[in-house]
């Protein structure tokens, strides 16, 4: 299927809007957006939410370093650094263009992604199938967009070189994608988003480290029910996490569980959701606020 365009007007008309915005009004356009989204008031001067301070780190706490750990492509030789390449995705091609991409060269099942944003993905369950131009129109339509100015000023995405990147395919049983959502602060693991379902109806739930569950989420998909079976690797991902975060007051490091037990890193995400969570109960933005430490707080 192509790209639906009303969702591309939309998008484009949103893109258009906050970078055509000068940086001294980012402040008030970051407060106007957040509005808009939640309903409810940004604080930027004070932060002490977890909203209000995700929001503080994408207009005052980017660095060189975040953009380079928000580039799905150049973020692979940072974790072969810091845990090793076993714990990536295997990385099939890059290209700079979508006409560049080599087809031939590529297994029957793959996922074709852009390595500058979020939901610029296409998985290719048999290439034979794969609608070549409505691919191209979609991606031609997401490398022409900043993805730092297309949902909320996440101004660590602003310089990176976009490119579409090739993965290996990888699922669990039943097509599904078991995905381990780690918060940590200060390079200690905290908690666990653990969301399944992905290729379904996605659902989630919080864990600790100990794999108990927490009584809050952010209500992006539904809650679990049942506790999820605990995974054999736990102590392993919260190893990993922590050497993957360590120097940063808070980034949340994700990972891919399959099941004959290889552990697969997914991103680093920085702001997550662009801080526009709604938190249920509400008690817990503040909560998870209170353990990240700005710079201003020091």
């Amino acid at each position: 299927m192509g790209i639906d365009r009303k969702v591309w007007l939309r998008k484009k008309l949103a893109y258009w809007h906050e970078s055509l915005v000068p940086p001294f009004l980012y402040p008030f356009a970051l407060k106007n957006w957040f509005r808009k989204c939640t309903g409810r008031e940004l604080n930027l001067k004070e932060p002490k939410t977890y909203c209000d301070k995700i929001n503080w780190i994408k207009l005052y706490g980017v660095t060189p370093e975040m953009t380079r750990l928000s580039d799905k492509y150049l973020v692979r030789d940072f974790v072969k650094e810091r845990i090793g390449e076993d714990y990536l995705i295997s990385l099939l091609g890059a290209w700079d263009r979508f006409e560049d991409i080599d087809f031939d060269s590529l297994p029957d099942r793959f996922a074709l992604k852009t390595n500058h944003g979020s939901a610029t993905n296409i998985i290719v369950e048999d290439k034979n199938r794969l609608d070549k131009k409505a691919a191209k129109e979609k991606f031609d339509f997401w490398l022409s967009i900043n993805f730092a100015f297309q949902f909320g000023y996440q101004l660590q995405y602003r310089d990176i070189k976009r490119k579409i990147i090739a993965e290996e395919f990888i699922d669990n049983g039943g097509n599904d994608l078991f995905d381990y959502k780690i918060h940590c602060f200060n390079g200690v693991p905290d908690s666990i988003e653990y969301i399944g379902g992905r290729r379904g109806k996605a659902h989630e739930i919080y864990m600790d480290m100990d794999w108990k569950p927490l009584d809050y989420y952010d209500a992006v998909f539904p809650r679990y029910e049942e506790i999820p079976p605990k995974p054999p690797c736990l102590e392993k991902l919260g190893e990993l996490a922590a050497k993957l975060s360590k120097g940063w007051n808070y980034v949340r490091v994700d990972f891919y569980v399959l099941d004959n037990g290889d552990i697969k890193f997914g991103e680093m995400t920085f702001t997550p959701g662009s801080g526009q969570y709604t938190w249920n109960p509400p008690e817990a933005d503040l909560f998870m606020g209170e353990k990240i430490v700005l710079p201003i707080e020091k």
